[in-house]
């Protein structure tokens, strides 16, 4: 890999951090209920999608880019509409650090799936992390924002993020361009968010508030094109383990934004835990990279003339 081609992936990615940073703050300020702002902005991120692709005249996408992005799309839709949902219902403090262990699902299966052998000794800092996030969930103030089922739907935001991630992995690997694979991704993951939006919030989809409205059209600009796009073009110049290290500072950021725009304050232990929690998975992520030397293959195995080992 080019220096030339990591510098343009890390400023895609930088970009993808601030935009996703400032996307729960701004969701949560909507005042709308999570899986109905999900489902405008992924309508709203497939029009601005393929209005994109029909004005540069690029070729639409074919059968075989569908089947690759389809398990990503699907995961993706089911990952936004948990996530709205989640940060409705918890502080922006639990929800972006619960979303930090992310590193800790991607990683090793990222090594078993790709063959990008980390250093499994890593593992040891995550239990850094555990601790860190552990003070950021109990140690908040008891008049708080964070409930427990918010905290409990982030976990299943966790799983359904790093399927997401792995699935996407693939798809660029395969060879599918940043706009293909996005105009394919969008629409294909209204197959999870219609029908969550509809069991969950039924008639309400159709009332939503002017403010609720801006803030959909604004996440499916900045998260939709800007924040995913940047990251499914950065697959394919970054290792996986540098996409999730660099993601490390977004809850830092977005919880600076969520004191600026909800006002909403963390406690001193708080803070040591987030601390900590940045701390063990840019130490772990980092120790992951270096690539643990392949063993020697064995001796070939001799045998004598009764055909047992000597």
């Amino acid at each position: 890999m080019s220096d030339s081609n990591s510098r343009v992936g890390l400023i895609a990615m930088t970009a993808a951090v601030v935009a996703f940073s400032l996307s729960t703050p701004i969701v949560k300020w909507a005042a709308v209920t999570g899986v109905v702002l999900a489902f405008w902005r992924m309508w709203m991120s497939v029009a601005t999608w393929w209005g994109y692709l029909l004005v540069a005249k690029r070729p639409l996408p074919d059968r075989r880019t569908w089947t690759l992005v389809a398990p990503a799309g699907l995961f993706f839709g089911l990952n936004i509409s948990l996530l709205f949902t989640a940060v409705t219902k918890t502080s922006i403090a639990h929800a972006e650090f619960i979303a930090t262990m992310t590193p800790l699902l991607v990683v090793p299966l990222g090594a078993v799936v790709f063959d990008e052998r980390p250093n499994w000794s890593a593992l040891r800092f995550g239990l850094i992390s555990l601790v860190g996030v552990t003070f950021v969930l109990f140690f908040g103030t008891s008049g708080g924002t964070a409930t427990l089922a918010g905290d409990l739907i982030m976990l299943l935001v966790l799983c359904s993020w790093t399927s997401y991630l792995l699935f996407t992995k693939r798809a660029r690997a395969a060879g599918v361009d940043t706009v293909s694979f996005m105009a394919c991704m969008m629409p294909l993951g209204l197959i999870t968010t219609i029908p969550m939006a509809v069991l969950i919030a039924g008639d309400e989809i159709f009332a939503m508030s002017a403010r609720g409205w801006l803030v959909a059209a604004g996440l499916a600009v900045l998260t939709g094109m800007v924040a995913h796009g940047c990251v499914a073009f950065a697959q394919q110049h970054l290792p996986i383990a540098t996409i999730t290290i660099m993601q490390t500072a977004q809850p830092a950021l977005a919880v600076f934004f969520a004191f600026l725009i909800l006002g909403e304050a963390v406690q001193p232990l708080q803070v040591v835990g987030m601390v900590l929690v940045l701390i063990g998975i840019t130490a772990f992520t980092r120790a992951s990279q270096r690539r643990t030397p392949p063993q020697p293959p064995p001796p070939p195995t001799v045998t004598n003339a009764l055909g047992t080992r000597s």
